[in-house]
């Protein structure tokens, strides 16, 4: 099932989402993420993103073209899902890097995080583990870590980038935004 996108505005966005009880099937709820990230052409999608306070994301880089500069960072075989997950450490260099987001169309920015990444989480089978990631993957998790603390990328930027963006951000969230693919806006909802 192919879910709309919930769109800058909508107070889930900024609540911090909610644990998923443990054993709890997740399956149907991960591929339908997938198939809805997919048709929006996104890398990362996390359940406040689809409407649900749950303290879900998942990335999948695998349909990258090799020619993206993601894809060179080794995102192209990157697909996981990431259940009730635990940033233990962000660590290493900052680097910028100009990021967007599904739930904030056309709107593309520099935001400047650490490249590397220590992260607990269960995957969909409820397994659980912790990995270390960096580069990309790193920036990835970090960004869809954010959405489940009620975080967007815009809150990286200065006050004057945020004033300079308001009246785009005004029309995103009454859904007065082109894309290509299905989203709700909080004036909607």
């Amino acid at each position: 099932m192919v879910y709309p996108i919930i769109m800058y505005g909508d107070p889930i966005l900024r609540q911090r989402a909610k644990d998923i009880e443990e054993g709890t099937d997740v399956t149907q709820l991960v591929q339908d993420m997938y198939e809805t990230m997919h048709q929006a052409q996104g890398i990362g999608l996390a359940a406040p993103q689809i409407g649900k306070g749950l303290r879900l994301f998942v990335v999948d880089g695998t349909g990258l073209d090799k020619e993206d500069e993601e894809a060179e960072d080794g995102l192209q075989n990157f697909k996981k899902a990431f259940i009730n997950p635990v940033m233990i450490e962000e660590l290493g260099k900052p680097w910028e890097f100009e990021e967007g987001c599904l739930s904030i169309p056309n709107i593309r920015e520099k935001v400047t995080r650490k490249d590397t990444v220590k992260i607990r989480y269960y995957d969909e089978n409820w397994n659980l583990t912790e990995e270390e990631f960096d580069g990309m993957k790193a920036r990835v998790i970090q960004h869809e870590y954010d959405h489940i603390e009620g975080k967007l990328f815009i809150d990286y930027l200065t006050p004057l980038k945020k004033r300079l963006l308001k009246a785009k951000l005004t029309d995103i969230s009454k859904g007065e935004v082109k894309t290509d693919y299905r989203i709700l806006a909080p004036v909607r909802r």
